[in-house]
């Protein structure tokens, strides 16, 4: 158990505002964390909704990186759901980004059956939570993780999310 204890964990909170996920982003990166570091679902009719305008302003272009890394705080979740790596989960209107994204696509599980519940028990969260996070983030929420460096790490970035209004927050 100990080498299972020393692991990396992933954090993961559900936001019902966009508000708020950019609030736990931007103090995420605060922490040292990188935006490569941070995974972001979402419905494509909250991507659609939220980035829009974002998108057609070219916030995932250098001016919008280089905006994002000034500590513009939308900029950085947008040029998350912008650029990297990304996936669209077929059939299912979800859209990942970030090393969720990278998992998922290294594993084939973009296209699989189990749609987002089956995505989410695949990079390891529990079925129960994974259905507790495709309802909320089928409503409009946005689940942001962050892999934790450290197990003092995950408590911070645990009790992070929970104060700026995160749902559901757990490391896994």
């Amino acid at each position: 158990m100990n080498a299972i204890m020393s692991k990396v964990k992933l954090i993961t909170g559900l936001f019902k505002t966009r508000v708020a996920a950019e609030a736990a982003v931007d103090a995420i990166l605060r922490r040292g964390y990188t935006r490569d570091d941070i995974s972001v679902l979402m419905s494509d009719a909250t991507k659609s909704k939220e980035f829009a305008l974002q998108t057609r302003t070219h916030a995932a272009d250098g001016a919008g990186i280089g905006g994002a890394i000034g500590g513009t705080v939308g900029a950085v979740l947008a040029a998350i759901a912008a650029i990297g790596t990304s996936i669209a989960i077929p059939g299912v209107g979800i859209f990942v980004a970030g090393p969720i994204a990278a998992a998922l696509a290294g594993a084939g599980a973009g296209g699989a059956t189990g749609g987002l519940i089956g995505a989410l028990i695949g990079v390891g969260i529990p079925e129960h939570r994974a259905k507790v996070y495709e309802t909320g983030v089928r409503g409009g929420g946005i689940l942001l993780g962050v892999e934790s460096k450290t197990d003092e790490d995950s408590e911070r970035l645990e009790k992070l999310l929970e104060d700026i209004g995160a749902e559901n927050v757990r490391a896994e």
